[in-house]
């Protein structure tokens, strides 16, 4: 009720805004790829990988180098992203609806939201307050109860079509062409703006699949399917960014690219899609290879082009949109982002501040349930079933493999306890002992197998073969789980 009551009172500060007219506000254009990983695209170093659309937006606008998800689990992270609270304060902290108990889990999964509940204002709910048309097309994961839908949290028109479809003359193997033409038929039916359009596409989710043609095309690459879906993911930002152009949009029209975590690095089914190297592991866990993802924004005339390596995290959109877009400062309380407005601009970079997670669940990736807070260069991950600390230099270790917990344990102690200190101020679930946990069942898949050290081979099918039997057990763990 309190965050609905500010927000009422934020649209009411909107309407003393003098009016604008629409080709004076910035439009928005978010497109949200799904576990693409930091490394995915050619213009951040897979030259494998054809992506002249996405590298040509990143060589024209900001690129970063260290840009942080809410959490290395969709749901999470997209929760994160729009509504600029960590999952942790809103008890939102893995996939929907979650991965369930099992004996092979020593700790307990909490009890999570299972939507986006509706008291949160969201991006598209300031926007309208703003003035904008508000679009969303594509992935929601956030609930589909009343109140969580998209259309009960801001979005005037709304289209979410299958995940998967059968790749064809005119589409690819996400709907990634149907999501496409319905954004910019929006686009152009709003074009004398301002509005917000939310592209959030399932590429490159697993199970992979794409055009014939494109898999031949890419026969050599780590994973010939995945990098064809990389082409038909840039092909359709590149349709966007034409009829931005076609329409004269293109000026007035802030682009942000990014991902809603990092890359997945095991088997899952087929083959393992990704690796997110020099970086360690990826979706689902802590470590940066899961945590770091690929981010541009683009802004003709107004940001300068300029690679970024200062660290962000995608709480920082609500501000920084808001202030990009001459709309009020956001300051109700629980927002936890950052306005980065300013060094878009080239500016200065933000006053230096810790970046914390808590990801209390084991995940299919597996992750056991840990908390991570990134100091300067200095890493910390806690791992919540012993309290075992992991410390790490990322300016001497970015694959985080040397780990420094007992070389400097007053240091270890020192982020713990601020870790802690910032679990207990946004009110984080805890994890409770698994009454039925089985210690035998547990060590083959989480002791004897660690799938966060596996280093990528040359192939995609060379690398699942590394993870094979471990991932029959795992799912066989689940399995036995879901039939309780």
């Amino acid at each position: 009720m309190l965050a609905r009551r500010t927000f009422a009172a934020l649209a009411a500060l909107a309407l003393l805004i003098p009016a604008a007219r629409g080709a004076d506000r910035p439009n928005v254009v978010f497109i949200l790829a799904d576990d693409l990983g930091i490394n995915d695209l050619g213009g951040y170093g897979r030259e494998e990988h054809a992506t002249p659309r996405l590298d040509a937006l990143a060589a024209s606008g900001a690129r970063f180098t260290s840009a942080y998800c809410g959490l290395s689990i969709c749901s999470a992270s997209r929760a994160a992203l729009m509504t600029g609270k960590s999952p942790a304060r809103l008890h939102l902290t893995t996939f929907l609806p979650g991965r369930p108990d099992a004996p092979s889990q020593k700790l307990l999964h909490p009890d999570i939201a299972q939507g986006l509940p509706s008291s949160e204002v969201t991006l598209a709910e300031r926007f309208k307050a703003m003035g904008y048309a508000t679009g969303m097309f594509g992935k929601w994961h956030l609930g589909n109860g009343r109140g969580s839908r998209p259309g009960d949290q801001g979005f005037d028109e709304v289209f979410t079509p299958p995940g998967d479809s059968k790749p064809s003359a005119d589409e690819g193997g996400k709907s990634e062409y149907a999501i496409t033409r319905e954004a910019i038929k929006f686009l152009e039916s709003r074009k004398d703006g301002p509005f917000f359009l939310y592209v959030a596409h399932n590429t490159p989710h697993v199970a992979l699949t794409a055009r014939p043609e494109l898999v031949e095309k890419n026969r050599d690459a780590f994973h010939p399917t995945y990098a064809a879906m990389m082409e038909t993911m840039d092909d359709t930002v590149g349709m966007i960014l034409d009829a931005l152009e076609r329409n004269g949009l293109s000026e007035n029209t802030i682009v942000v690219f990014t991902s809603d975590n990092g890359g997945l690095h095991v088997l899952e089914v087929g083959d393992v899609p990704t690796h997110n190297t020099p970086f360690r592991a990826g979706k689902g866990y802590l470590y940066e290879g899961g945590l770091r993802v690929p981010l541009i924004v683009s802004w003709p005339g107004r940001i300068p082009a300029a690679t970024i390596d200062d660290p962000t995290v995608n709480m920082d959109f609500t501000p920084t949109l808001m202030e990009l877009c001459g709309g009020p400062a956001p300051a109700e309380p629980g927002l936890e982002g950052v306005s980065i407005a300013g060094r878009l601009r080239g500016g200065p970079a933000p006053a230096p501040r810790p970046f914390a997670f808590h990801f209390p669940h084991y995940t299919n990736q597996g992750s056991r349930p840990a908390g991570s807070l990134r100091e300067g260069d200095w890493k910390l991950i806690e791992n919540y079933e012993d309290g075992r600390l992991e410390l790490y230099d990322l300016a001497a270790d970015p694959g985080e493999r040397r780990d420094l917990a007992a070389e400097q344990p007053a240091r270890a102690r020192d982020m713990r306890a601020r870790l802690d200190a910032w679990r207990k101020s946004v009110g984080a679930q805890r994890n409770e002992p698994n009454p039925e946990y089985d210690p035998a069942l547990a060590a083959p898949i989480y002791r004897d197998f660690d799938s966060s050290t596996v280093r990528p081979l040359a192939t995609a099918a060379e690398t699942a073969a590394i993870f094979r039997v471990w991932r029959k057990l795992m799912n066989a763990a689940v399995a036995g789980a879901r039939g309780k």
